[in-house]
């Protein structure tokens, strides 16, 4: 049996969705969610499935459970299920850095999965998960020694409130062709910005994430700290910066990669466009390059602007775009659990 923990929230829609359009593997499917939303029915597999609360006996006979909740609930309900004989496969930040949960993308580390002391599998933040099929089939080619990054990060990856604020900062500008012409108009039309710091709407906002020590942001380092653990090179360098665009869904990055020897654009374009989970969309004189609005809703990782330094032959930059509530959040646990799957069985992990 599937468990979908979070199943009312936005990643939680997104992995109803994905279990009923894939291959049914576990029969039923419970959905579980706050004592706020017991009792709401809600579809999966094309049937109307009741919430249950979140409680310790509601883990009783799940093989996998999928948690997409705040990482507080995570860090308390997660130990439980995984005592219960549940393999958790979480969403939060809340083990990801544990070293004794696995931070698992089926393309890039597969194996990793099947060694989990606390029972217990962590799946990356959705931007590290926007770049990282792509850099790790990079890395396994030439070897990866530095990562620079730029994100444009969607307004959904701050959650509804996110989603909802960039529409309500639409729709009160919309028609005023007089906004955004003078310094302080955007943000005097709109206010404080919600749950931006600033307005997202006809601007960009660099930041995304929490205050850390000496001006990082947290989204900073998830990608300087994940991308180390998911590829096995903990003395990576990596720098990050992190902005927020007014895109509803699909997370987008700008990168520089150093490798150990040369790479020239032909080889790094060979190597993306065979590699799974991966899309090559590269021919700039044609217009054709990845952008947020064509990866809603898809799978893969779009993958283009790929160049090689014109300053280090043995540096390459290119541009990735994803969606980030697919592959970026709900698609990798399902991912992840289907290829557990056959090594479950009622109620306990082999």
């Amino acid at each position: 049996m599937l468990a979908i923990v979070g199943a009312t929230g936005a990643v939680g829609s997104v992995m109803r969705a994905i279990v009923s359009e894939r291959a049914d593997i576990w029969g039923e499917v419970r959905l579980i969610a706050s004592a706020r939303s017991a009792g709401r029915r809600l579809a999966v597999r094309g049937q109307d499935v009741e919430v249950r609360p979140l409680t310790p006996d509601v883990f009783d006979g799940v093989d996998l459970a999928m948690f997409d909740v705040p990482d507080e609930v995570s860090a308390q309900w997660a130990p439980v299920a995984a005592a219960h004989g549940v393999v958790v496969i979480d969403k939060s930040g809340a083990f990801r850095m544990d070293p004794q949960v696995p931070l698992v993308v089926p393309e890039v580390n597969p194996d990793a999965a099947f060694d989990r002391p606390r029972g217990i599998i962590s799946v990356p933040n959705c931007t590290t998960l926007s770049l990282i099929v792509a850099l790790a089939a990079l890395h396994r080619a030439f070897g990866l020694r530095e990562l620079v990054a730029a994100s444009y990060q969607a307004a959904s990856g701050a959650g509804q409130a996110g989603t909802e604020a960039l529409y309500d900062q639409l729709t009160e500008i919309a028609g005023n062709r007089m906004i955004g012409q003078q310094a302080g108009d955007v943000r005097a039309a709109i206010g404080d910005g919600g749950p931006f710091g600033a307005p997202l709407a006809l601007n960009v906002v660099p930041w995304a994430g929490s205050v850390r020590d000496e001006g990082w942001s947290s989204e900073e380092l998830k990608i300087r700290n994940e991308t180390r653990k998911i590829l096995g090179l903990p003395d990576l360098p990596v720098s990050a910066t992190c902005v927020r665009v007014p895109v509803i869904t699909g997370h987008s990055l700008a990168l520089h990669a150093v490798f150990d020897r040369d790479v020239s654009r032909a080889d790094a374009q060979r190597v993306l466009s065979g590699s799974p989970g991966v899309v090559l969309v590269d021919d700039p004189a044609r217009g054709e390059y990845p952008t947020p609005a064509d990866v809603v809703g898809l799978d893969p990782t779009f993958v283009g602007r790929v160049r090689q330094s014109l300053d280090n032959p043995r540096a390459i930059d290119l541009f990735v775009s994803g969606d980030n509530l697919r592959k970026g959040a709900a698609l990798n646990a399902a991912q992840i659990a289907e290829m557990l799957a056959p090594t479950l069985v009622a109620g306990a992990s082999v």
